[in-house]
């Protein structure tokens, strides 16, 4: 089973981005659940969302504590919130960012990273700085586990409509094509 958790801010979608994810991952006959944790529920505040995903049902609905993905959509966060604590051996991290990955102490675990300026996608796609989409793009690029044609069907069940389901899947393929991917 994977399990992952998403990290973000309030406001930023990070909720809304598993809940995609979750849906792109049943298109394509997978199990998935998601887990939203929200704190303090407002605007600016650090957010969590987790998600569980298989080939078989999933019977466990308990937030992730030991995660093998970590995907953060604020590129702030890795600097006030632990966002690595917990995870397994081998574990994937997938962040927003303009910096380099030697900039960053992703801890013994981390095998695999990817790094995507999603609020600059963001800004030039969208016009604001929300990069849920985005990062599910680059979830796509570095993972493999799901396509781009589950997460675009996926927003348009979920989400968006019209203009706004156009600029996301735009930027979802932004994100992808944008995405730096390291072995560490």
């Amino acid at each position: 089973m994977y399990e992952l958790r998403m990290h973000g801010r309030g406001g930023q979608g990070a909720v809304m981005g598993a809940e995609i994810l979750a849906k792109a991952l049943l298109e394509e006959g997978k199990y998935a659940v998601t887990i939203p944790a929200f704190g303090f529920e407002r605007r600016g505040a650090p957010v969590v969302a987790y998600l569980k995903f298989d080939d078989k049902l999933i019977r466990q609905h308990t937030n992730v504590r030991f995660p093998n993905i970590v995907v953060c959509i604020d590129p702030t966060l890795p600097n006030s919130v632990p966002i690595f604590d917990g995870v397994q051996e081998k574990a994937t991290a997938i962040l927003c960012t303009k910096k380099g990955i030697k900039e960053f102490n992703f801890g013994p675990r981390v095998k695999k990273a990817g790094l995507c300026d999603g609020v600059g996608i963001a800004m030039e796609t969208i016009g604001r700085s929300i990069t849920n989409t985005i990062m599910l793009g680059a979830f796509v690029k570095v993972t493999g586990l799901v396509t781009l044609e589950s997460i675009n069907y996926a927003m348009e069940a979920t989400a968006f409509r019209d203009a706004a389901l156009e600029k996301n899947i735009i930027a979802v393929k932004k994100g992808f094509d944008q995405t730096q991917v390291y072995e560490l």
